[in-house]
């Protein structure tokens, strides 16, 4: 890239001669700096205003040189010398006159004048030549380090990648099949162009990653740049917009410019929305350096032609915040959908987290993946990590399955809180809780299986927790599994009022939960009788927070609120009723839970079996 090589030749040059320049014109003011640096301000004035002063008896002091004398009024409270040139050069009677007045002076030497010149012309200008250097070199080391830097401010910030530099490829990526065929198509277009040119199919210019923060969209990308063999230009959309206003297009066209060089190349930006947002003000609009930015991308997309081999892939996790503009056809012609694994996925994912770990033989990572449902594929390396990380703590050189499912347990209830010291009122009311909780879900039909109950604090705030492992992946609930899945919500709540008649806060964690599931019961899926087929409120933020806004009149609003309240107050009767007619069966297993602190689904089923 010769060109970018001569800009860069050239740019310390240019900042070299502005720094002198500046430094010359700064100089022109040298002597002033001296006079403020010594006190010594000069005014200029007529040899005949010396005399004047001189014949009024004003002077206070004087200084005089081989060609001119300084001196100071007695009257004068500022540090004020005024200086006059001397015409003659016998001074006898002037040096008389002052002795007579008891004026102080003194002679200036010869080197003391050139010692003014030589601070002004020579010290002066390298101080200030100093203090200008030092401050170019913090900016340019902020815009990429050293004076090159600062000629290449608006250069691109990508890492380019060629071939297999990122180190992952589609065989790292699990659970994402239908992202991966998409992803290899447009691979195998870069490297066999004539098979898709010749039905007179066009390359898609660019493809967008939209899923969960933690899906592998950025891994995704790694593994195209790992399979491409093609140059790979990965940059965070961030990077585009930085300290200097303008920075951004100008990082967008050599972007595009250096990916064309290189062609076919894949160009990656990572979280597009900090660049590509809506343009409306309520989005989040407003900022004309963003939108100047995204403006350049949107003329750079129309601008190249897909058939040299140039491809951008974007990554998202708020594609509803995302200008239309960038996602018409033509620009993003394809939307791939990173979506959270399903049981098979997990299971692979699980696989390939687990190829560098040495596992023992009673590992079971399918039970795992059962038991880790709507985990994604960032939680599941954490996961296997934390199970290592356990491993070595209890001395082994092998993960047990054990380990895998106590590092689950720590990731969503924390690790045991061994300093919290429960009283014996508190233990007894948090083992009927959660027991409340096992009992309505083990009771009911069509319910995830109880696997574990205890009653040890835990560093997320639980004093206890019921966790429950579905047998198999579903994606669709009735009104009637909901309904129970609230009962179960509810079953601690109702185990303390069935038991000691209280209400504690323990269940303050549960009644949220069971509150936004009635509330979507209600305003989204339409399972509200009174209200009937109605959708109420819209989901904004669908792979993040996914909560969601209300869209309905007030008195609608009212009406929302008490079709949820009666789903949850139907849901709680139910629950306390299931445990008044099972009261002994509550009795017993709280007891023994209170004896050994943690038991397992299959304890509690033997419990329910004696029973019946």
């Amino acid at each position: 890239m010769p060109n970018q090589n001569r800009n860069n030749k050239n740019s310390p040059k240019k900042m070299m001669l502005i720094l002198l320049i500046v430094v010359v014109g700064l100089t022109l003011f040298g002597n002033q700096l001296y006079q403020l640096i010594f006190g010594e301000a000069e005014e200029e004035v007529s040899y005949d205003t010396f005399l004047n002063a001189l014949q009024e008896d004003q002077i206070k002091e004087a200084k005089i040189s081989t060609n001119h004398i300084a001196y100071r009024l007695r009257e004068d409270d500022e540090v004020l010398y005024y200086t006059a040139l001397i015409p003659e050069m016998d001074l006898g009677s002037t040096i008389t006159q002052l002795q007579s007045q008891g004026v102080s002076f003194r002679a200036i030497a010869p080197e003391d004048e050139t010692g003014s010149f030589f601070l002004s012309w020579i010290i002066t200008p390298i101080f200030l030549y100093g203090i200008f250097y030092f401050i170019l070199r913090l900016i340019t080391k902020r815009a990429g380090g050293g004076f090159s830097g600062v000629g290449s401010i608006g250069k691109s910030k990508a890492k380019v990648y060629m071939e297999k530099e990122t180190g992952v490829t589609f065989q790292d990526v699990a659970g994402q099949d239908e992202a991966k065929e998409s992803l290899a198509e447009i691979i195998d277009f870069l490297h066999n162009p004539k098979k898709y040119t010749a039905i007179g199919a066009k390359l898609p210019k660019g493809a967008l990653l939209v899923g969960s923060p933690g899906t592998g969209k950025t891994l995704l990308a790694k593994a195209v740049a790992g399979e491409a063999h093609v140059p790979f230009f990965s940059i965070s959309g961030s990077d585009f917009v930085e300290m200097f206003v303008g920075v951004g297009a100008s990082r967008v066209r050599d972007l595009f410019q250096e990916a064309a060089k290189v062609a076919p190349a894949i160009i990656f930006i990572d979280e597009i929305d900090a660049i590509g947002r809506s343009r409306e003000s309520r989005l989040g609009g407003g900022n004309d350096e963003r939108e100047q930015t995204l403006n350049q991308l949107l003329a750079e997309i129309d601008g190249f032609d897909s058939s040299k081999g140039v491809v951008i892939l974007a990554a998202t996790n708020r594609p509803e915040v995302l200008d239309k503009a960038l996602l018409r056809a033509g620009r993003f012609d394809r939307r791939i959908i990173v979506d959270r694994p399903n049981l098979e996925g997990r299971y692979q994912t699980l696989l390939v987290h687990t190829r560098n770990i040495r596992l023992a033989e009673d590992v079971n990572l399918r039970k795992l993946a059962q038991a880790t449902a709507g985990a994604v594929g960032a939680d599941l390396a954490n996961l296997v990590n934390e199970a290592a990380l356990r491993a070595v703590r209890m001395g082994r050189e092998v993960v047990n399955q054990q380990d895998l499912l106590v590092s689950f347990e720590t990731v969503i209830a924390g690790t045991e809180k061994k300093g919290t010291v429960l009283t014996d009122a508190e233990k007894q009311i948090v083992a009927y809780h959660e027991v409340g909780h096992a009992l309505v879900a083990a009771l009911h039909k069509h319910t995830q299986p109880v696997s574990k109950i205890t009653i040890v604090p835990h560093t997320s705030g639980a004093l206890g927790y019921t966790l429950q492992m579905p047998e198999e992946e579903k994606y669709l609930s009735t009104k009637g599994e909901m309904m129970i899945h609230l009962q179960t919500l509810l079953g601690g709540r109702a185990a303390e009022q069935t038991v000691f008649n209280i209400q504690t806060t323990g269940a303050a964690n549960d009644i949220q939960k069971a509150t936004e599931i009635a509330r979507r019961m209600v305003a989204q899926l339409g399972m509200s009788d009174k209200l009937g087929l109605m959708a109420l409120a819209s989901t904004n933020n669908e792979y993040l927070d996914e909560k969601s806004n209300m869209s309905c009149s007030q008195t609608t609003f009212y009406e929302v609120d008490e079709e949820v309240r009666k789903l949850l107050t139907s849901a709680f009767h139910e629950a306390k009723q299931l445990l008044c007619n099972n009261r002994t069966l509550l009795d017993k297993i709280a007891q023994y839970l209170l004896q050994k602190e943690t038991i397992t689904g299959d304890e509690l089923m033997a419990f329910i079996h004696d029973g019946d």
